[in-house]
């Protein structure tokens, strides 16, 4: 083999092995220009191929390394080290300290508490959810860094998802073809959580429960319903649900997003923009078939009540009065869209169709429509460049 021959066959090993180990992680981990492309595919058979990509790699550069080792001077051979112990520090960061489920743990320990015994304050923000008459809440504080939580609610298995960065809640069954399936946190696709199944090692999108790559994409998780409002909002609600409690064990974590809900945070990836329409703007998400259309929060805080048609569902939102915790609802109500004004004063809504009135629980309590409940509707408050990414469709809500 001659000299140049070598050089280049160790040249193109030493770039194979350098490129698997860092390009797999760089491309669904939140570095600088790791995120605005459509590299999750590239990036997952990067994955899935790294073991013969690096035993490529090793055969390449092994008889070259030989040869230079034996016919170097010292000076070389302390490049080589040098190289070689450079490599190992790139594998030791790109395998056990820079991958997602390296640095965002699952809890320990999973308990819940009643409302008694609950230590969670009762203004953070929670998931709830209620399966087969059995409710519970997930703080956002302790999901938010877990990213994932199993559990059972109702005697069926859930896994209650969150991603910081996208500001999307969402659970999901994590039963795929029929097997209930574990997940692991492995990394981001255009700044959302990401998933992996155990099986078949399909990488799964947290904010729209679809496979991205892999054997199963294209498959979707079901999802299940959810709310997002405060403890105390959720509590007045079911006041028998069953609340996590923190796993004293990430406290340290926990702490990191004492300010999370409020969107007071200092992280560049999680601050909330105060304008409107920015990419970290807040706003509330609502899909009707094949129609999708965005919130502005701002103005939902201006205008509490807001009264919409999304294709042809009739809809409205309605911030509480704790300017954290907002119901949406159908407003078709036994053959008729009703139309609401809030109750001066009250907790209450009145309906202009028939002057029943309902509280913000969306059960009319007094009127024609006694006992009515209004059709709750699946919605999401989370980052506009979330929202306006996933849902590329969308309408954007203007007075």
């Amino acid at each position: 083999m001659s000299k140049s021959a070598a050089i280049c066959l160790f040249v193109l090993g030493c770039l194979l092995l350098f490129a698997t180990e860092i390009l797999r992680v760089y491309f669904i981990m939140p570095f600088p220009g790791s995120q605005q492309r459509d590299t999750v595919g590239l990036a997952w058979s990067i994955d899935h191929y790294r073991i013969l990509l690096r035993v490529l790699g090793l055969l390449l550069i092994f008889v070259p390394l030989v040869r230079f080792w034996r016919g170097g001077r010292t000076g070389r051979k302390i490049a080589l080290t040098a190289l070689i112990v450079f490599y190992g520090l790139i594998f030791y960061f790109f395998n056990f300290r820079f991958e997602a489920d390296k640095m965002f743990y699952q809890p320990r320990t999973i308990r819940f508490a009643g409302a008694t015994d609950n230590k969670i304050p009762l203004d953070k923000l929670v998931i709830g959810v209620v399966v087969n008459d059995e409710a519970k809440a997930y703080p956002i504080q302790v999901i938010g860094y877990h990213h994932q939580v199993r559990d059972t609610i109702g005697h069926l298995p859930v896994m209650i998802t969150y991603c910081t960065v996208c500001r999307t809640g969402r659970v999901f069954s994590p039963m795929v073809g029929g097997r209930l399936e574990d997940f692991r946190l492995v990394g981001m696709d255009h700044f959302n959580a990401m998933f992996e199944d155990a099986r078949t090692g399909s990488w799964w999108q947290q904010a729209t429960g679809i496979s991205v790559a892999g054997p199963l994409k294209d498959a979707q998780l079901a999802e299940l319903p959810s709310a997002q409002l405060t403890l105390a909002q959720w509590l007045a609600q079911h006041p028998g649900s069953k609340v996590l409690q923190p796993d004293t064990v990430f406290q340290k974590s926990y702490d990191a997003l004492a300010d999370y809900d409020r969107g007071t945070i200092k992280g560049g990836l999680e601050h909330r923009d105060s304008t409107s329409w920015k990419a970290k703007s807040w706003v509330i998400g609502i899909r009707s078939g094949v129609n999708t259309k965005a919130y502005d929060w701002d103005l939902l805080i201006s205008h509490p009540l807001i009264q919409d048609t999304i294709g042809s569902a009739p809809i409205a939102i309605l911030l509480d009065d704790d300017s954290t915790s907002y119901h949406t609802w159908s407003r078709q109500v036994q053959g008729q869209t009703l139309q609401f004004q809030r109750v001066p004063g009250e907790p209450l809504l009145v309906d202009s169709n028939t002057g029943s009135r309902w509280n913000l629980d969306g059960l009319c309590i007094s009127g024609p429509l006694k006992d009515q409940r209004l059709q709750g509707v699946q919605s999401y408050q989370e980052f506009w460049h979330s929202w306006s990414h996933f849902h590329p469709a969308t309408t954007q809500y203007k007075l």
